[in-house]
């Protein structure tokens, strides 16, 4: 999902709604997991791509102070 950051990721889930994780792999020490979120209309919402990019964002920072 390159609108929310290099390298995110998304996991489609369908039981019982339309459910959606964001997430990213490509760093050694783990997963970071960035949003989870029910879908509630054929296009993800702005506001759950801006907390994704938010959230990705905060990752990069929290790495880099490490």
């Amino acid at each position: 999902m390159p609108t929310v950051g290099a390298g995110t990721q998304e996991i489609r889930i369908r039981i019982g709604g339309e459910h959606r994780v964001f997430y990213v792999v490509k760093f050694a020490e783990g997963i970071y997991v960035l949003h989870a979120f029910e879908k509630k209309s054929q296009r993800t919402s702005p506001r759950d791509l801006e907390l994704g990019r938010l959230r990705y964002q905060e990752m990069l920072r929290h790495r880099r102070e490490e």
